[in-house]
């Protein structure tokens, strides 16, 4: 039996007709559509299928985020895919090819995800961790999507930010049992277990989520000129920021810890989180 998964609450609550127009045609009549906000327990309902089974998660970067904080470490016997139906697919775009919008099987990609730990509570995420003005980014919109039902204009939030509203931060980054190491002026600090995230930036381009170390990369974005730091940062969605050695610092480690010397907002797989002043990723 064909069981898919959607969440009635993404995209303006259209997460069911969105789903079902994502695989019409796709799979057999008798499949049996279910909404993952009334399973009440979904280790459980996982747990009931068989190996002849095969469940697809539809949805977005939320919706996948919800999914694998729920399961944890599970042990899922029957089949899992995804076929993104949401607003932000960059999971997708990092495994698959979007244009195709097929399922694709994740059994692999959800196993021994990096955990982030954030005022204490921890979370499994999919893509990145973004703090800085992506999480400014999520902050805004969240507040925008709870006043209105008009789309969200992130790139807008992101260059009027840049240029006026957001103020840069002195960052601390510390990678394994290395020394930290202390930017000034700092715009983003992310750490990626993919390569994109905010709907198709390529932020860390030779991130490899499949990687056998489970290596993770931390991008620190820093300058004085705010004008000359939006340029750099418009280079973004093709990944050519990094070219920017003066202003671009990559880092790679199993254990990432990122400090502000003032609180910001954080995102995990754009689920925001306010008034954070440091996260520590860890993916052992």
């Amino acid at each position: 039996m064909t069981y898919v998964l959607f969440n009635s609450l993404a995209n303006n609550h259209k997460g069911e007709e969105n789903s079902r127009k994502a695989l019409e045609g796709k799979i057999s009549s008798d499949s049996v559509f279910e909404d993952l906000t009334k399973i009440v327990d979904l280790k459980k309902y996982l747990e009931e299928k068989s190996i002849e089974d095969k469940v697809i998660l539809t949805g977005g970067d939320g919706t996948l985020n919800h999914f694998v904080n729920e399961i944890g470490n599970l042990d899922i016997k029957c089949e899992i895919d995804y076929c993104p139906s949401g607003s932000g697919n960059d999971f997708y775009t990092d495994v698959a090819n979007f244009e195709d919008s097929r399922a694709v099987r994740i059994n692999e990609f959800i196993k021994d995800l990096p955990i982030v730990t954030v005022k204490g509570k921890d979370y499994r995420f999919i893509n990145g961790v973004g703090f800085g003005i992506d999480g400014y980014c999520c902050e805004k919109g969240d507040e925008i999507q709870r006043a209105s039902t008009k789309n969200v204009n992130y790139a807008s939030i992101a260059i009027k930010g840049m240029l006026m509203f957001y103020k840069s931060t002195t960052a601390t980054v510390t990678v394994d049992d290395n020394k930290p190491v202390t930017i000034k002026k700092a715009w983003l600090a992310p750490t990626m277990k993919g390569k994109y995230y905010g709907g198709g930036m390529k932020v860390t381009p030779l991130q490899d989520r499949n990687s056998s170390d489970k290596k993770v990369s931390c991008m620190v974005m820093h300058g004085y000129s705010r004008l000359k730091t939006l340029i750099i940062f418009s280079k973004i969605f093709k990944g050519e920021h990094v070219k920017y050695k003066k202003n671009v610092s990559i880092f790679s480690g199993n254990t990432i810890k990122v400090e502000f010397n003032s609180p910001r907002s954080l995102q995990i797989d754009g689920e925001t989180i306010l008034g954070v002043t440091s996260y520590i990723v860890h993916t052992k």
